[in-house]
């Protein structure tokens, strides 16, 4: 009897210490980053989404560039093929991939935009209008999303390189691997020029 009560007792004593000592920040702050992740995803897919209408909208104003709206196809088809498995926040190569293809999508869907510019009749439709704007907040959707990504990836692979994270990490959590972030290209500084309010044409 009196064993029990020394182990309750030190449980006591010990749960909250190692507790303050941030025993649980890893699983914590992995769980934090799957959530951002899923997020990223879930943006990814609402732009994949409204890439058939907007492309039908377009086809009907401009039937000649069929080029480019083949490319727009081409790339969403690549990014929903795409196999995401939990795997791939730790596999650097499966995520390059990944960014890749979305990246790829994103050119497309810009140099589109681009065409647009030479339709004012398109630039002027409603629903186009409307499609337009549903994909302008998205592309700010998927920002926030990866921006809130990006942070969270930081302070969990931050927590598994400095004390006393380091040391949960070689005892209690030792297959956690770090988690792998989204890079940035050189031709992500270029801001393609899109005026959709021109009345021009």
């Amino acid at each position: 009897m009196r064993n029990v009560r020394r182990l309750r007792l030190t449980l006591l004593i010990l749960v909250p210490i190692l507790a303050g000592c941030g025993i649980n920040n890893i699983p914590t702050y992995d769980e934090s980053v799957n959530a951002r992740w899923s997020e990223v995803q879930n943006q990814y897919k609402r732009r994949a989404d409204l890439i058939p209408n907007l492309i039908e909208t377009v086809k009907g104003f401009a039937e000649q560039e069929s080029e480019v709206l083949q490319q727009v196809t081409e790339a969403r088809t690549r990014v929903t093929q795409t196999t995401v498995s939990p795997e791939i926040l730790s596999d650097e190569a499966m995520f390059q991939q990944f960014q890749a293809n979305q990246n790829a999508l994103g050119g497309a869907l810009s140099k589109m935009m681009l065409v647009v510019e030479n339709y004012p009749d398109l630039k002027s439709n409603e629903n186009f209008l409307q499609l337009q704007n549903q994909l302008e907040g998205t592309e700010n959707r998927i920002a926030v999303a990866r921006r809130d990504y990006i942070q969270a990836v930081e302070r969990y692979n931050t927590e598994l390189r400095t004390i006393p994270g380091r040391w949960w990490h070689q005892f209690m959590y030792s297959e956690m691997r770090p988690k792998v972030t989204f890079s940035t290209e050189p031709e992500d500084f270029e801001t393609p020029t899109v005026n959709f309010n021109s009345n021009e044409g």
